[in-house]
């Protein structure tokens, strides 16, 4: 289990560095990060919420995951995380798209690669 994990974690990461030659994948990634920012600093000045539970809480309503442990208390809290996850979450998914068409993309690469190097069933047949 650990070992799938760890491995899925390096094919995200590679797929993230893989991307970063993508003028689009750039894009995005930099829009991401822009939202996310977005996102910290309003719910650390005006919830008044940690560094670390404003990034938190920015992320997990962009990922629709909401565990509802921290919520917004003020208005205007409440009204900015409206617009905050439907303008978010297409972007979000824009970019795990991306990340994930790379990911397709490098793995195919993986199997033509290989597939070069794989001796054919028969030739080993054909030296015996």
């Amino acid at each position: 289990m650990i070992k799938k994990s760890a491995t899925n974690l390096f094919r995200f990461t590679f797929s993230i560095l893989h991307g970063l030659r993508d003028p689009e994948f750039r894009g995005l990634l930099f829009f991401v990060l822009i939202i996310l920012v977005v996102g910290t600093v309003f719910y650390h000045h005006y919830e008044g919420w940690r560094w670390l539970d404003s990034f938190y809480f920015s992320s997990i309503s962009l990922t629709t995951v909401g565990y509802g442990d921290i919520t917004p208390k003020t208005d205007i809290g409440k009204i900015f995380t409206i617009v905050y996850i439907f303008s978010g979450v297409g972007v979000i998914l824009g970019f795990l798209n991306v990340v994930a068409k790379h990911a397709s993309e490098q793995q195919a690469d993986i199997k033509r690669t290989l597939g070069r190097y794989r001796p054919r069933v028969k030739d080993k047949i054909a030296h015996r």
